[in-house]
Parts: structure tokens; sequence; C-alpha cells
């Protein structure tokens, strides 16, 4: 099929990348000239596995081509447009801002010519009552909309977009609309449907509820097993051992169970936050109030990192050489967006510290966000004379960095593991002073 990618974002990139390898002629389209650019050379603008290789792929097929936007001509005689532009945290509120998907709309509705019938696919994360508001504009024109949520974890994109655990379309009431919207994403999907990955038609409303039902249900998982490690510091409890002992339960599974420094990125946090707000416009601000408290004890729990390293030095880190281990907001990713290491590296510098940052990835963001710390990209150079080391980012070269060798390189060997992907026993047997979050502070009896 002739498909187009409204938004070459981390979405847009990887999902026109996969529909090319899928077969399809895809056209990805983007407002920004410098990422239009890379990935028409089939360079990636923002690191994910898999991508690079997919994009040099797809692009020496010639299934794939980039434009900039507008590109009306480009998307004249296209039989699937996909909406992927970003649906960023408004500055003034917690809600959804909507402008990216109108302006996607918009250029659509003027692209698509004077009695075509393509399909629209809405592929953003939206409030719920979005899709339906799209369908009305859309269906005056005779086009036809699906709602098509997508699952991507960053560091799994591609994977996620081959081989999905699940499909879910939201499509119309009006049964023309309807049969014709799941007849077009039945054919762009035909090679993933063919493998039986599970299938669910649905309304708009469901389809959008599921990705933001989705994402407040993991944050939710997360900030339990946090709120649990606060109890483990009160008690003398071990939040690993406790984490263990629940995940055998297969009701309540070990994935989402690891207590620490809590969640970032560019989807849980803003998705919980629009989806409350979503709610108190329809009124059923109760149903979601829990997720002002899940939202909480994730904050709480940067402030417990920051707390602990500034009492790592009775109480004043100024002057202090901190080396904090990871940028991104999680590893295979150099996404910083709301990173949970960023903020605590910020916040100890604001208090004084000489603060240094690494990451393998990150470090051209940080350096674009943050030029107020040092980033350096060696990691054996980022922790020479450190009086603190700080692992915020759990990739896996700091996993497995030697204790006994890492304590010969800082000043002071002490160590806070924000993400609890250390092992206490080894690193203390090695000379170093170990605290976890909801870890017991020695070994058990």
């Amino acid at each position: 099929m002739r498909i187009s990618v409204i938004g070459c974002g981390y979405l847009g990139a990887v999902h026109a990348a996969c529909m090319a390898e899928l077969g399809h002629e895809v056209i990805g389209v983007d407002v920004d000239p410098a990422k239009i650019e890379a990935l028409s050379k089939g360079e990636a603008p923002f690191f994910e596995p898999g991508l690079p290789e997919l994009l040099t792929s797809a692009m020496a097929t010639g299934r794939l081509k980039f434009a900039v936007a507008p590109a009306a001509e480009e998307l004249a005689d296209v039989d699937v447009h996909f909406i992927a532009v970003g649906t960023p945290q408004r500055g003034d509120s917690g809600a959804a801002d909507l402008s990216y998907v109108t302006a996607a709309v918009a250029q659509l509705l003027e692209a698509i010519p004077e009695g075509a019938r393509p399909v629209v696919v809405g592929k953003s994360t939206v409030p719920v009552g979005t899709a339906s508001a799209i369908a009305e504009l859309l269906e005056a024109r005779g086009v036809t909309l699906v709602w098509n949520p997508e699952f991507l974890r960053e560091g799994f994109a591609v994977q996620d977009t081959l081989t999905p655990d699940r499909i879910v379309y939201g499509v119309s009431t009006n049964p023309e609309h309807a049969q014709r919207g799941q007849a077009a994403l039945d054919e762009v999907y035909a090679s993933l449907l063919a493998q039986r990955i599970p299938q669910i038609v649905t309304t708009y409303p469901t389809a959008e509820l599921v990705k933001v039902a989705a994402n407040s249900f993991l944050a939710t998982k997360i900030s339990f097993i946090n709120a649990m490690a606060e109890l483990c510091e009160a008690t003398g409890g071990d939040i690993s051992d406790l984490a263990e002992a629940l995940g055998h339960d297969d009701r309540i599974g070990k994935k989402f169970l690891r207590a620490g420094v809590g969640f970032g990125g560019g989807c849980l946090p803003k998705d919980i936050r629009a989806f409350m707000a979503r709610a108190e416009e329809l009124g059923v601000q109760d149903a979601v109030a829990f997720l002002h408290e899940v939202d909480a004890i994730n904050l709480r729990r940067r402030d417990r990192v920051v707390d602990l390293a500034v009492a790592s030095f009775d109480g004043d880190v100024a002057g202090r050489r901190i080396t904090v281990l990871g940028a991104a907001f999680k590893p295979n990713s150099d996404d910083v967006r709301d990173s949970p290491a960023l903020d605590v590296a910020r916040r100890l510098a604001e208090q004084g510290a000489v603060v240094t940052v690494t990451d393998p990835e990150a470090l051209v963001n940080v350096r674009r966000v943050a030029p107020g710390l040092t980033a350096v990209d060696d990691t054996t150079e980022a922790l020479r004379d450190a009086d603190l080391v700080v692992l915020l980012t759990e990739w896996s070269e700091y996993v497995e960095l030697n204790p006994a060798a890492t304590a010969g390189v800082v000043n002071r060997p002490v160590i806070i593991d924000g993400r609890n992907a250390l092992n206490p026993a080894e690193w203390r047997a090695a000379g170093w002073a170990y605290t976890g979050l909801g870890r017991a502070t020695a070994p058990a009896a």
C-alpha cells in the first residue's frame, strides 16, 4: 500500500521504517528539515537499537522516502495516512497539547484531493474524545478515521512494531467508515495478522483509553513497589527480597517491580497527568484520583536520592565531586525528557556540588538541555576523584563495573544505587559504602 507517516519523531520514524519493512511504499513527513535530511540519509536522529539498520535496508529498496511538510504533492496519492505527531504536556497544566495533532489533520485536509477517500489512522496518544472530533471533520469529506494506538517501549520500538503483542483498532460508529477503516488496516498489517497476533476492534473512546490505561497501570505498579520501598526503609525490610516474593505470585508478576528512583521519559509522566486532566474535564476525576499519589510517590523517590546524597556529606554537598552514572530516563535510549537521573543531577548541582554526568548515548542531549552540568563520555574519567557515585540509569556497562577496580579510581568509595541494580555484598566487600533504595543497610544475618 501507499502509506504516509505524518510526524517523524520517535514514533513516526520507527513506524515509517517498519511499514517499509513490511513491503509498503512509505513517505515520512515532518516540519523539521534537519530531521528529514538525516532520515533521508538513513541516519536515525535519536538512539534506538535496530533502527539505523532498518532505515538503511528500507531506503535501499526505494520503498521509504522522507519529505519536509507540507509535502502536498507527495501526500495526494496515498492510501493510508498515519498521524504520529507528539502530544506533550501543556506548559500551563497537566493536559495534553494537541496542537501538533490539529496541525497534522489540517495538513491532510489540504493535501487530500477533492473526492479522494483515503483512510487516516491516528497513532498519537490523545485524550479520550479526540478521535470522535477528528472523525467528524474527516467524514464530512468522505475520509475515514481509525484510531490505532501504539504500545512502543523505548529501546524495543522496532521489535514492538514488527512483533506487537496486540493490535487495537478504534473504528467509526458509521458502519461504512468502520468497514473501510478496518479493511485498510487489515491490509496494512496483513503479515502481522497472519501470525495470529491478537486483534481488538472497538470504539474510538476505548482505543484511546487503552493506551493511557496501560501506561497508568504500569506507572501505578512502579509507584506501588516504590511505596513499599519507603516502608522497607522505615522498618529495615529489603525491597528486593519483597519484590521477588511478590513476583512469584502469577497474579502480580515480576515485571515493573524493581524499586528505584522512579519512572520518567516522554510517555508515562505526561500520559498519567493528561489522563487526570481529561477525567476532570469529564467530571469523573475521582475515578483516577489515585494517580495523583502515583505521581507523588514517583517524584518522592527523586527527593530520596537527593537526600541520601546530601546526608552522605553530613548535610552539605557544596564543592563535593559527585558522579552520576546515567542521564537517559532508561537504558537503551538517549531520551532525557523528565529523566529522574538528570533531575537529580541538576538538583545536586543547584546545591553547590560539582556534578559530572556520563551516559553511553544521551550526552548530546544533556549538553543541549543542561549545559551547566559537566558531561564526560568516558566512564573511568567521569569517575576519577569522585567523592560520591550515584547510579541512576542501569546501563549494562555500569551494572558490570568491577567494584574493586572502580574503588581505585574514585576519591571516596561511596555509592548510591538509585536503580537497585548492583550486588550490595560485592560492592561492600570491595570496600564501598553502598546504599540502595529500600534495601537493607547490611547483609541479612
